[in-house]
């Protein structure tokens, strides 16, 4: 009786927090899901130098300072491991004198932490920039009419620091879009259903069913979802780390605040972790490279591109279907 008021309650709840328009305008057929690191801004190819040689002001190490041709040699011997770049930094030109030898992770721990403070400072700050073609894209989207869905509630930047670049897109193209955050994960039919998964838990085909009784009719659809939803978080609850389940939650809301089914939406994904939720729920995926992730693969995803407009990611060819 619990399980079954529940599920009507959720329902309820999401049937009634529709907006009236979408019973007036026909539902859209594609939508656009964008990550923001790698994906609206390229951070690591701006600013990840320039907070290393912050790092070293702050903590007083006058001697240190990368050039690009340093930095990028270390990223190429470390594979990007920001750890051992400093490791071979440090062996190269020598460890501070004053430091002993049994100190020195706890030196690149502080080194690190001091870096991570100025990077967020500078994705923050009017000096970083979005991808080229990233506007021309997203405007071409909603001129057509495709709902753009960007996604803040995973990846490497904090939320508010994600929200921070977001704001580069000027207010008048905000007002266009969505933006799918922790707050709207949570407020969001399948973030409500894995919020109790103490309830869910065993009772999976019984809640299915449950679901497609408290549906009518015309509702039926819904129950349907409602009823793949319960199966996907039981599943995420026995062999899924937190972190996917952190991403499939965002792209299962992602795709509800589109108003489109997960199979007819495109992840634009500039990383592994969106990567593997995309494939987790069977939405199609497009990678696009940053200096961060030049040399992955991605071989489960339908296309990894180099940046928007021209040869790489446009509107038409995700339309066109070339690669989904």
């Amino acid at each position: 009786m619990l399980c079954e008021k529940f599920v009507q309650q959720t329902l309820f709840t999401a049937f009634c927090s529709t907006p009236s328009s979408s019973k007036q305008n026909p539902s859209p057929e594609f939508a656009v899901l964008l990550e923001v690191d790698g994906v609206l801004i390229d951070a690591y190819r701006l600013g990840n130098r320039q907070a290393f040689n912050v790092a070293f002001q702050k903590l007083g190490l006058d001697c240190a300072n990368w050039t690009q041709p340093i930095y990028q040699d270390l990223v190429r011997k470390s594979d990007g491991d920001e750890e051992r770049m400093l490791v071979l930094f440090f062996n190269r030109i020598g460890w501070p004198t004053s430091l002993p030898t049994s100190e020195k992770g706890a030196f690149v721990k502080s080194l690190l932490r001091e870096k991570k403070n100025a990077f967020d400072e500078f994705l923050a700050s009017k000096s970083s920039l979005l991808r080229p073609g990233v506007e021309d894209f997203i405007d071409d989207a909603t001129t057509k009419g495709i709902p753009v869905v960007i996604l803040t509630a995973y990846g490497k930047s904090v939320e508010k620091i994600a929200r921070s670049i977001i704001d580069k897109l000027g207010h008048e193209r905000i007002s266009k879009l969505k933006i799918v955050g922790n707050e709207e994960v949570e407020k969001s039919l399948y973030g409500q259903l894995a919020n109790h998964k103490g309830i869910l838990s065993g009772t999976n085909e019984e809640l299915a069913k449950e679901a497609m009784k408290a549906a009518s009719a015309q509702k039926q659809k819904i129950a349907e979802e409602v009823a793949s939803m319960l199966k996907l978080s039981v599943s995420l609850d026995s062999s899924s780390s937190e972190s996917l389940q952190k991403t499939v939650a965002a792209l299962r809301a992602g795709a509800e605040y589109a108003g489109v089914p997960v199979n007819d939406c495109v992840l634009i994904a500039g990383s592994q972790s969106g990567v593997a939720g995309a494939v987790q729920i069977g939405m199609p995926c497009v990678v696009l490279r940053s200096s961060s992730t030049s040399r992955t693969q991605f071989p489960s995803a339908k296309a990894t591109l180099d940046g928007f407009g021209g040869p790489d990611l446009t509107i038409s060819k995700l339309l066109q279907k070339l690669w989904c």
